[in-house]
């Protein structure tokens, strides 16, 4: 059997380069409170979800609710990546190289479905499923939407690989018995079990994959 039978990634900061969009769009949004949004408030939140912003920019006093300040954030983010999707370098060619290997991928992500959607139409046409925080109960770091990412694509966890930036979504994949590519992102992961560091986005090709080995 060859391995990996699927690919799980992340979305933000893994497959397209919205962080930067999403730390403006949370900036924003707290500015039209009368908010100031830090590069705090930015590592703070950074691996987790929209609505951790969210709530955030709430308990700092503003009027709105959590669900209408996610919205607005969303908003800001796919007006602000407009209809060419920032992919980050070496990822639409590892898309192709899985399409025509015959082998699914899929998006989990803590961000809503209607970015992560943006994104998945103007990839390759591989990216079949998308597991956001609109689908799960328990966001990452639990393990859920990884395990529901494996579900929907009808393959065992450990013979999936995750590609993940973060530490919390590192926690969920590693949780659901998978083995992680870790990319560079803006904070360090820790090194551990069935984690694999890569120097560069591009270093992640389809060779590189099938040279990994499921977890024991």
């Amino acid at each position: 059997m060859t391995y990996p039978r699927a690919v799980l990634f992340d979305h933000d900061g893994t497959l397209v380069n919205t962080e930067p969009q999403w730390a403006v769009a949370k900036r924003k949004v707290a500015q039209s409170y009368h908010q100031t949004w830090s590069v705090e408030d930015d590592h703070a939140t950074l691996g987790g979800t929209v609505q951790d912003a969210a709530r955030r920019i709430v308990e700092r006093g503003a009027p709105d609710s959590v669900d209408e300040i996610t919205r607005r954030l969303a908003e800001h983010v796919i007006e602000a990546t407009g209809h060419e999707v920032p992919f980050l370098p070496g990822v639409q060619s590892l898309l192709r190289e899985l399409a025509d290997a015959g082998i699914p991928a899929a998006i989990v992500t803590n961000a809503l479905t209607s970015v992560a959607r943006t994104t998945a139409a103007g990839a390759p046409d591989v990216l079949t499923h998308i597991v956001s925080h609109d689908d799960v109960t328990h966001p990452k770091p639990d393990p859920e939407p990884y395990l529901t990412g494996a579900r929907l694509l009808d393959v065992a966890p450990r013979d999936c690989v995750a590609v993940e930036d973060s530490e919390p979504g590192v926690r969920s994949a590693v949780a659901a018995g998978m083995t992680v590519v870790v990319v560079p992102g803006d904070k360090p992961v820790p090194e551990g079990p069935h984690r694999v560091f890569v120097a560069a986005h591009e270093d992640v090709t389809l060779d590189f994959l099938r040279s990994l080995s499921p977890p024991e």
